[in-house]
């Protein structure tokens, strides 16, 4: 190998190689990015949103009612996108209005703009979480399914920044 090679192996491909590597195990461990196909978190997330993600590994210790959490539906079978409503161990019930209370203390949700009027009563299994699209009236989650519960295992990822819609470009609250 003539010196012009080495040099190119040295200072192109070896390091574009490490960046490739590094980037992967980035994107497979720390981050990722999801697309929102539906209108079911309208008004915090928009119908097509590309959303920046970081992985969560431990749920009980990374997550908190109302994080816009990623996880993956067995029933469904897809990746969804909804706000954490119920924690493993409580009992949630939404009323006729659409108020949601957690062991009977109503939760404030300043975020639902447009509530459905689906009640029920959800008893969180043990290392379980359920949760509910912001656009109640509208979202298709864990009211509707035949297994309203996600199991911890599930959970892929937490929400924090909307990339786009450009107007829409920031953190999720």
């Amino acid at each position: 190998m003539n010196d012009k090679m080495k040099n190119i192996l040295k200072e192109w491909i070896i390091p574009l190689v490490i960046e490739v590597i590094v980037v992967l195990l980035l994107a497979k461990y720390v981050f990722f990015f999801v697309r929102v196909p539906t209108g079911s978190m309208i008004p915090t997330i928009m119908e097509n949103s590309f959303l920046f993600a970081t992985c969560v590994h431990n749920p009980e210790k990374s997550l908190e009612r109302g994080d816009v959490v990623v996880f993956y539906s067995e029933e469904l079978n897809e990746k969804m996108v909804k706000r954490l409503v119920g924690l493993p161990k409580e009992k949630v019930v939404v009323n006729e209005e659409g108020e949601v209370f957690i062991n009977g203390e109503k939760l404030n949700e300043p975020y639902v703009k447009f509530r459905g009027f689906t009640p029920g009563e959800f008893d969180v299994p043990e290392d379980s979480y359920l949760f509910f699209g912001d656009n109640r009236g509208h979202s298709y989650d864990a009211r509707m399914w035949k297994n309203p519960y996600i199991n911890a295992d599930d959970i892929l990822g937490k929400v924090h920044f909307t990339l786009y819609p450009f107007n829409k470009f920031g953190t999720i609250k």
